[in-house]
């Protein structure tokens, strides 16, 4: 497996922010000895979340999907990220030095007020997106001078927004977020029809709540392979037995939907390569 390399994390946000950021990620190649080719993939799976991308040096071009035309975003760029409803790969050219912030899609939608059926797959500059203070805030955060000072500068600016924003309505636990957005749907439907709170969980998270169930339960049951691996005794017909899938067929389907490889091959390139990064660092 590759080594793990500081120059690659995953940093948890403040309590304050647990139920508004999913995570942080950081990557900083600069230092690294010339990387081959094949390493400067990066490999992402299938996402409910959205994200700001800062880009403070080095590019990367978006190779699956295919776009036409393929655009290379240079450093100095910011990009907002919808939901990405298939797995991505992106390439870079060179050296990179990157910072991505995951936002929760229903947090998201209180932030800024977006409709997230509207907000699927798209990549779009910061500036023709968000409002002014937004703005601000990513000069500001291009302009730092390294990585803890960026952080501290996104959680001042989103603390006091999200207290606003989410107006009681409770914070609850990260890994239950789906669970917490159905029942804040419901609540705020009382007396309407199923078909009303559908309506709100696609507006808050671009998706039905049926499918965020899948990709929770997805991503659990990736966590709990990956460990089992790492310790030399998976199974993964136990772990669909634990995910509550059918059977292992069942769960490699739907992994298939968001990684676009079945669990096992997952699991050996996350061992092999180093473009599999993201996996092996998502906790």
């Amino acid at each position: 497996m590759p080594a793990a390399s500081p120059d690659t994390r995953l940093v948890a946000p403040s309590l304050a922010l647990a139920s508004c950021i999913r995570a942080i990620v950081l990557r900083n190649t600069l230092q690294r000895p010339p990387m081959a080719e094949r390493d400067r993939l990066n490999h992402h799976p299938a996402t409910p979340f959205c994200s700001i991308y800062w880009l403070f040096d080095g590019d990367v071009r978006i190779l699956e999907p295919v776009l036409d035309p393929s655009p290379v975003a240079a450093a100095g760029s910011a990009i907002f990220c919808g939901p990405q409803l298939q797995p991505t790969v992106s390439f870079n050219s060179g050296p990179v030095h990157f910072m991505t912030i995951l936002f929760f899609p229903d947090a998201w939608h209180r932030l800024t007020g977006m409709d997230m059926n509207d907000q699927m797959n798209r990549l779009a500059d910061v500036n023709e997106v968000l409002d002014a203070d937004w703005q601000e805030l990513s000069r500001q955060v291009l302009a730092a001078s390294g990585d803890e000072a960026r952080i501290a500068l996104i959680e001042a600016f989103l603390e006091p927004r999200w207290r606003a924003a989410r107006s009681g309505s409770g914070d609850g636990l990260m890994t239950d977020w789906v669970n917490r957005l159905g029942a804040q749907a419901a609540a705020a439907g009382i007396g309407r029809s199923m078909r009303m709170v559908e309506r709100r969980v696609r507006e808050w998270a671009g998706r039905p709540l049926r499918t965020l169930r899948r990709m929770r339960r997805a991503e659990q049951s990736f966590l709990e392979a990956r460990s089992d691996f790492l310790e030399g005794r998976v199974s993964l017909s136990d772990v669909a037995a634990r995910g509550g899938y059918a059977d292992q067929a069942h769960m490699s389907r739907e992994a298939r939907e968001i990684t676009g490889i079945s669990p096992s091959e997952l699991l050996r390139r996350i061992r092999e390569e180093e473009s599999y990064w993201m996996y092996r660092i998502w906790s």
